[in-house]
């Protein structure tokens, strides 16, 4: 299928040849494994994705739309129950490694505390946390620029 703004496909190979040789290693392949056989699975790779982009786009387009979402390309993947599953379950790792890093206070680099309440053990706090429990921030005092000869320490 030839789409409107194909990009011509470079020549050589497209992935590192060293991961794709572990790869094969990985699933059985001689240790050191032919050169022509690196090659091979390098230009299914490629073509494979090409392949899958364009489909998505495809879906794209019927729904009217020039943008690609993250959708289009479930949707395309709708048959092949796999694969979607596969997808699916690292949508969910990326979104619970994002809720972790928000989590994670990246001005001082330490974890926040969360209050978790328990039945029966009402008013206990995190580890850390003041009498108030909540954590205070410092802040660094500003020097002004036109006063650069006096230093501010604290």
């Amino acid at each position: 299928m030839t789409e409107p703004r194909m990009r011509q496909r470079g020549k050589g190979p497209q992935w590192e040849q060293r991961d794709l040789e572990s790869f094969l290693v990985a699933y059985g392949d001689t240790a050191p494994p032919l050169k022509a056989t690196v090659l091979t699975l390098d230009e299914i790779i490629t073509d494979y994705i090409i392949e899958t982009c364009h489909e998505a786009a495809a879906v794209a387009t019927h729904a009217r739309r020039q943008k690609i979402k993250l959708d289009d390309f479930k949707f395309m993947l709708r048959r092949d129950t796999a694969k979607l599953g596969r997808v699916s379950e690292l949508l969910e790792t990326d979104k619970e490694l994002k809720r972790k890093r928000k989590a994670f206070d990246t001005d001082e680099g330490a974890v926040v505390d969360t209050v978790e309440e328990v039945p029966g053990e009402k008013g206990k706090r995190g580890k850390g946390e003041g009498e108030e429990g909540e954590r205070k921030k410092k802040r660094k005092k500003k020097v002004k620029a036109e006063d650069a000869g006096t230093v501010v320490s604290g």
